[in-house]
C-alpha cells in the first residue's frame, strides 16, 4: 500500500471514508472534523486521486481491492464504512467482497446498480472517451473560477472557494505523469456491469446498513436510495437531506454527522 495516501487522525473506533472520481480524502474533512475527538477517522486518496499513484486498472473492482489495501496495511478489522460517488459503487464492492470488516456501512449519493454512471455524467464519459476531457479539465487549473461550468458546480450547492477545490481534487491528478490521460481512463473504466455482477450479493448482505441522499441531485435521484433499500437486506433507514447534492457530505456535512452518530451508536 505504499502508494496509497490516506488521511488517519483520532482514536477510537475506525470510520473509514471513501471518496468518488475527481474528488479525495478532501472531500470528508468537515464530517472528520466534528469527530476526530471521538473516532478513528480514516478517509483514503483512491488511486490516482490526491497523493495516491495511479494503477493500471482503475475499474470499480480495482478501487474497490485499494480500499482493502488500506485495512490490510493499517490493521483494521472492523470499520463503519462511509461512501461518496463512485465512491459508494467501491464500497458496494468492497462490502460484498470483505463483509468481515464491516461494522456498518453508510452509503451516500452513489452510483447503483445500472446507474453507473449516471445519464447526467455520461457527456464528461464520453469526453473522456475521446480524449477530449483532459485539456479542457487542464483549463481549470489556471482559471478556478470555470469550476461552477463543470460537474462540481452541479454536485455542489456553492463553491466558496473554488481555488481550494482544484487544488485539492485536480491539480494533483494533472500533477502526475500522464496524469490527464489517467483520469479519462479512470472516467471509462467506470462500468455498469461491475454493479449488475453484485446485485444477488447485495440481496443477502445483512450488513447494518443507512442511506443519507440528498433529493437535490442531478446525478443520483432517491429513486436509487430506494432500489437499495430493496435491494440489501440490511438496510435500516433512508434520510433524505432536502435539496442536498452530490457533495452534500462536504457542503452540509453538519447535516450528515448527526445521523452517522445516532447510527453508529445502535447496538
Amino acid at each position: 500500500m505504499e502508494d496509497i495516501s490516506y488521511v488517519d487522525v483520532g482514536d477510537g473506533p475506525v470510520s473509514l471514508f471513501v471518496h468518488g472520481v475527481g474528488t479525495s480524502s478532501y472531500l470528508w474533512r468537515n464530517v472528520i472534523a466534528a469527530f476526530r475527538d471521538e473516532r478513528r477517522c480514516v478517509a483514503i486518496d483512491l488511486p490516482l486521486h490526491g497523493g495516491s499513484a495511479p494503477r493500471d486498472d482503475l475499474s470499480i473492482p480495482a478501487l474497490a481491492e485499494a480500499v482493502e489495501e488500506l485495512c490490510e496495511g493499517l490493521g483494521l478489522a472492523e470499520v463503519d464504512l462511509v461512501a461518496n460517488d463512485t465512491g459508494g459503487a467501491v464500497a458496494q464492492v468492497f462490502a460484498v467482497r470483505h463483509r468481515e470488516r464491516l461494522r456498518t456501512l453508510t452509503l451516500t449519493n452513489c452510483d447503483v446498480h445500472t446507474n453507473t454512471p449516471p445519464e447526467a455524467f455520461k457527456p464528461t464519459v464520453d469526453l473522456a472517451a475521446r480524449g477530449e476531457l483532459a485539456p479542457l479539465t487542464a483549463l481549470v487549473l489556471d482559471q478556478p473560477e470555470l469550476l461552477a461550468q463543470t460537474a462540481y458546480g452541479e454536485g455542489y450547492e456553492r463553491i466558496d472557494d473554488p481555488a481550494a477545490l482544484v487544488e485539492a481534487y485536480l491539480r494533483p491528478i494533472f500533477a502526475k505523469p500522464d496524469g490527464g490521460r489517467a483520469f479519462e481512463r479512470l472516467l471509462t473504466s467506470i462500468d455498469a456491469k461491475d454493479m449488475i455482477a453484485i446485485e444477488p450479493q447485495l440481496t443477502v448482505l445483512t450488513v447494518p446498513t443507512l442511506l443519507v441522499w440528498g433529493t437535490g441531485d442531478a446525478f443520483f435521484d432517491v429513486s436509487w436510495a430506494r432500489w437499495l433499500r430493496d435491494t440489501i437486506p440490511g438496510v435500516k433507514e433512508i434520510v433524505e437531506i432536502e435539496g442536498g447534492r452530490l457533495f452534500f457530505p462536504d457542503d452540509r456535512a453538519d447535516e450528515l454527522v448527526p445521523h452517522l452518530r445516532r447510527f453508529w451508536a445502535q447496538p
